[in-house]
């Protein structure tokens, strides 16, 4: 098998996916099906982001992976309750025969992504099937934990790619054939994306995508820690358990490329006055009076030739580039490839965050993950804090590093579209 985390026949195991019974919403229970959906729930991390989805409908998806209340403990707990609120009045219902999910999104600008949804069996890194690129941060992936044991459900599917072949595959017929029939739902979304949903029940259907999706590896474009989250509940539960498998969204990227983008970080407590001092004479600093968009064009150009940011939240955007060579040798680690020590996000957070700016990449009240540019930069300016906008990372560079099992720093890359949540999930008991 290529390990580079997409294709090629294999004698071991490859990729098993496997129907289910999909809870979907009731579409006369509910306002309409764009209202109770929501973004991952590592995109919706702006409280006033959650309170906009909740006052879309009552019923919004947002109040199982997002709960609101004053403990952990309780936020869990109302999260259960709500699902079974939901389950009991009919709001959500189980599908009548298990199947895979063909799922659709397109945009205004002519993107055009398909996929199939099902139940993935979990594997051990060791096996070499699902391949991911990202470290993760181990206390998200115990709220991860806590939010599922409580619900006995996933609530939402990861993100993962493969690489077909380079003809039709069967499982590219499979997709094609289905996306030809009426949708089980359709709708789309205030960001203008258009979601459509299909069903594959056909034991043939089942059987071609099964053998087919055998033959292949995937790579974790997006869920991390959501893949971290199903490998821990499989260890509580013995096997086989309805545990042994997760909700995933399997993309062909040969036929439908995902498009790569950054994920920002928000330094709450660190004032950008004081960001700027820390790297003088470390980083080259410009002061950039100018709107975001000729901004980033100026960070692009600039991460062409180095490591490049840009600092914001003080009304102006201060590009830092050129990092001291002596400064990367004394904080970079070795022993990893080049192509991993010259990363933007290892500088950042082996340089920048632990030697400069003395900021523990997984303390939440010190550092946030937003993948929202604008978002990013209106918060820093409201609160105080500093914004570090960062240029994104080439997707060969992630298949690269991936090929050669290297994982990448945290919240590296932001691939996309990302699945809406909220048009299929998956209960445990059903």
């Amino acid at each position: 098998m290529n390990s580079a985390g997409h294709s090629e026949a294999t004698a071991r195991r490859g990729l098993e996916l496997t129907p289910f019974r999909g809870l979907r919403y009731d579409p006369d229970r509910v306002g309409t099906l764009a209202a109770v959906t929501s973004p991952p729930y590592d995109v919706v991390v702006r409280p006033d982001g959650v309170h906009h989805l909740q006052s879309a409908d009552p019923h919004n998806i947002v109040r199982l992976i997002l709960p609101q209340a004053t403990t952990p403990a309780e936020r869990n707990a109302q999260a259960a309750r709500t699902l079974r609120r939901w389950l009991a009045d009919g709001v959500l219902t189980a599908d009548s025969e298990p199947g895979l999910y063909v799922y659709e999104q397109r945009d205004g600008d002519g993107l055009l992504q398909r996929g199939v949804i099902g139940a993935l069996r979990l594997s051990e890194p060791s096996e070499g099937v699902v391949l991911p690129h990202e470290d993760v941060m181990p206390h998200v992936v115990a709220d991860r934990a806590a939010l599922m044991r409580a619900t006995s459900a996933n609530l939402e599917p990861l993100l993962l790619t493969y690489r077909g072949a380079a003809g039709a595959s069967a499982t590219a017929e499979v997709v094609e054939r289905t996306a030809e029939q009426p949708p089980l739902l359709a709708t789309t979304t205030e960001d203008g994306f258009r979601h459509r949903l299909w069903s594959i029940t056909a034991a043939a259907d089942l059987d071609h995508v099964r053998s087919d999706l055998a033959r292949h590896q995937a790579l974790i474009a997006d869920g991390h820690h959501r893949w971290a989250t199903y490998r821990r509940l499989r260890a509580e539960h013995p096997s086989p358990s309805p545990w042994d498998y997760g909700l995933v969204l399997l993309v062909d990227t040969a036929r439908y490329p995902l498009r790569v983008r950054a994920i920002h970080r928000l330094l709450h407590d660190l004032p950008v006055a004081d960001a700027v001092s820390a790297v003088a004479g470390l980083f080259r600093v410009r002061r950039l009076d100018v709107p975001l968009p000729q901004a980033l064009e100026a960070l692009a150009d600039a991460a062409c030739e180095s490591n490049a940011f840009l600092l914001a939240g003080d009304g102006a955007f201060h590009l830092i580039d050129r990092p001291d060579p002596a400064l990367l040798s004394r904080t970079v680690p070795t022993g990893q490839p080049a192509a991993w020590r010259t990363l933007d996000a290892t500088v950042l957070h082996a340089a920048l965050l632990a030697h400069v700016w003395h900021i523990p990449e997984d303390d939440p009240a010190r550092i946030a993950y937003i993948h929202d540019t604008a978002a990013t930069v209106e918060k820093a300016e409201r609160d105080g804090g500093t914004a570090v906008l960062m240029h994104p990372v080439r997707e060969e560079v992630v298949r690269d590093l991936a090929r050669q099992g290297v994982t990448m720093p945290r919240k590296s890359t932001s691939f996309g579209p990302k699945p809406a949540s909220g048009l299929v999930l998956r209960a445990l008991d059903l």
